[in-house]
């Protein structure tokens, strides 16, 4: 994947090689896991050498983190406008919780759709800041904490009732709750079959159905607490 330029050497030719080694990382995680995709590998499919990718990036696990934070991003942008579409008609306030069982359903549907964003949160903690400078780690944890006070807002903005602090919670517990189910979403051929012998129902569905479950009880919890 050529940038047209044999060595970057200006401020906008470094930011395009970084960019480049991004969108071929990106490319490459949504044709498999995190841990099928080696730094020789993603280095040899952008055309430079594993030394010189690692001028613009401390490792394969910083990359990856980098591609983290754009869909990160481009998720939260989605699901704001996904739930103002749920909600955009009214939703009659009862002794019920249906206006929290709606937002959180609508987040957790979002989330499911997103195959990338739940293998990236899935391997944030355990492997991917596992390898990175500190330096890589101040930006990228800046980052991800804007995005989930980002969500946080949005979600309180739909539900008033809920605290600051309740939002903050949410938002943080979600990534939790995501991280914990993926990897029963994927199981291995002999795990799935033998799980299907056994009646069980697919591993989509039960990451679909533990998802939802999960984000609506702890929305509709902390709401709950709070009156």
């Amino acid at each position: 994947m050529s940038t047209g330029f044999q060595r970057a050497r200006r401020p906008e030719q470094i930011e395009a090689r970084r960019a480049t080694i991004l969108e071929t990382a990106t490319a490459m995680l949504r044709e498999r896991p995190v841990a099928e995709i080696s730094l020789r590998e993603l280095s040899d499919r952008v055309g430079l050498a594993k030394s010189n990718v690692l001028r613009y990036f401390d490792s394969r696990e910083a990359i990856f983190l980098e591609v983290l934070d754009q869909v990160w991003r481009a998720w939260l942008d989605r699901v704001e406008q996904e739930v103002e579409r749920e909600l955009a008609e009214p939703v009659e306030d009862g002794p019920g919780y249906a206006r929290e069982e709606r937002v959180a359903t609508t987040i957790a549907r979002s989330l499911q759709g997103d195959r990338l964003l739940c293998e990236l949160i899935s391997a944030m903690a355990s492997v991917l800041e596992r390898n990175i400078s500190v330096q890589s780690a101040r930006g990228f944890k800046a980052r991800a904490v804007a995005s989930t006070h980002r969500l946080a807002g949005l979600v309180r903005a739909r539900v008033p009732e809920l605290s600051p602090e309740g939002a903050n919670h949410f938002a943080s517990a979600a990534l939790v709750v995501v991280a914990g189910l993926w990897p029963f979403a994927n199981p291995t051929e002999a795990v799935a079959t033998a799980a299907a012998e056994l009646g069980a129902p697919p591993a989509s569905q039960m990451f679909a159905d533990g998802l939802t479950e999960g984000l609506v009880n702890l929305l509709v919890g902390l709401v709950a607490r709070q009156r």
